[in-house]
């Protein structure tokens, strides 16, 4: 009929339509996947460094008992978490977070040696020494702190190609220099000799 308005037509959408748009649902597993902190902390559950109820806890809004179950049979997020796990062993933080929880046992363990009637006077005293050490975080324990931290980048052949590098490839050792002492490499400055045999 001539005074109907004309119905225009366009692929993909509902023109003059009052409904409101379907929204596709999230990926939960893609989600996850970009999550860096999530596969942080479910590489530290696997190390049985944090309690499968404290992620739940932390992520209560995205992991439920299905998500959780999914999550498990997904090859790519467990690759990803088995590649953070190598990463945290490489760059020591696996180890240093292991040793930080059994070492907030040991003043527990010098206060049963102090405290035994049975132990030897020498391991007493050693004891209340240490507890004394452990106590001690004024200002005379900071300035004594030092530490030393290598850094060994093992893609310089990667980026030489004009490859991404791997930061799993950057190695960095945490070390405590010994008090009196200094390595001899790095006594001084010898940028000027070196420059020096560079030349010849």
């Amino acid at each position: 009929m001539p005074n109907e308005p004309e119905i225009t037509f366009v692929s993909g959408f509902t023109i003059d339509s009052d409904a409101p748009p379907e929204r596709t649902p999230p990926n939960l597993v893609q989600l996850c996947r970009e999550n860096d902190e999530l596969i942080a902390d479910l590489a530290r559950f696997s190390e049985n460094l944090v309690s499968e109820a404290a992620i739940r806890r932390k992520y209560k809004d995205l992991l439920d008992n299905k998500a959780w179950t999914t999550l498990g049979q997904d090859d790519l997020l467990i690759e990803m978490i088995e590649a953070e796990k190598v990463r945290r062993i490489r760059n020591g933080s696996a180890k240093r977070e292991k040793a930080q929880q059994h070492i907030v046992r040991g003043p527990d363990v010098l206060a049963a040696i102090m405290d035994d009637p049975r132990a030897n006077h020498r391991h007493k005293v050693d004891a209340i020494k240490t507890l004394d050490a452990l106590a001690d975080n004024g200002p005379k324990a900071a300035a004594g702190e030092e530490k030393v931290f290598i850094r060994i980048d093992l893609t310089a052949d990667t980026r030489a190609k004009g490859l991404p590098s791997d930061p799993a490839d950057v190695i960095t050792i945490e070390a405590t220099p010994r008090p009196g002492s200094a390595p001899k490499q790095i006594e001084g400055d010898h940028s000027e000799r070196l420059d020096e045999e560079w030349r010849r």
